[in-house]
């Protein structure tokens, strides 16, 4: 019963919320290129910036996500207490990881060598 009242209250106060958030979306790139100005910065048109952006935020959560993986191997290393399940589960998770990391660096390493090498040869003609 008080947690039906609890979560009624809560929808009650959020509600507001949410009928306060429709709007007037027309001028909002307009709104966004003022804001950038401001800032000093500008908004991006062309597509292969936009991928750039979009590659270079997934790399950046790869790179987290191994920094994770490598803090919670590192954990169950230091937490076995001389068992050797915990110690075998973090050498696995920690291989894998490196694994993964240099597989990613790897495909991105290729990626930017043919892309330089293509755009070498179409400039050059």
């Amino acid at each position: 019963m008080k947690k039906n009242f609890l979560l009624s209250i809560v929808f009650l106060l959020l509600l507001p919320a949410v009928v306060f958030a429709q709007g007037d979306f027309s001028n909002a790139r307009g709104n966004l290129e003022d804001v950038g100005a401001k800032v000093g910065g500008t908004m991006q048109t062309d597509l292969g910036a936009a991928i750039g952006t979009a590659i270079s935020a997934v790399l950046g959560l790869v790179g987290l996500i191994f920094f994770v993986l490598m803090v919670y191997a590192g954990y169950l290393w230091m937490t076995a207490r001389g068992e050797s399940e915990p110690v075998d589960k973090a050498k696995k998770i920690i291989t894998a990881s490196i694994i993964g990391l240099v597989i990613v660096a790897s495909a991105y390493a290729i990626t930017v060598l043919l892309t330089g090498t293509f755009d070498q040869s179409i400039g050059g003609q």
